[in-house]
């Protein structure tokens, strides 16, 4: 499916309209998106069933695991650098003071 047909659907779910064929052609139409016909159709009938808050909610929920796992191990490792060199310094001040 088109991705523009998606979003389209997404918009009209989001103002509160009908992801229906006549909606669909409007915003595709109003964007200068080429409509087509076969591909609003399928779309209509893949979002039949679906409960696309539901749909939204699990997105956002399965995303932002990924998110915080590909940025954690460089920044964790840089951490523990950091904590050791401070770690590092500070005893040697206070050995300095009690030498």
């Amino acid at each position: 499916m088109g991705m523009e047909t998606i979003y389209a659907a997404l918009l009209l779910h989001e103002v509160k309209q009908p992801a229906n064929e006549e909606n669909l052609k409007k915003v595709l139409q109003a964007t200068g998106a080429q409509v087509d016909n076969a591909i609003v159709k399928a779309t209509v009938a893949s979002l039949e069933n679906v409960n696309i808050e539901e749909a939204i909610a699990n997105a956002s929920v399965v995303a932002a695991p990924a998110v915080a796992a590909s940025a954690s191990p460089a920044s964790s490792e840089k951490k523990k650098e950091e904590k050791k060199e401070v770690g590092d310094e500070a005893a040697a001040g206070l050995s300095a003071l009690f030498g």
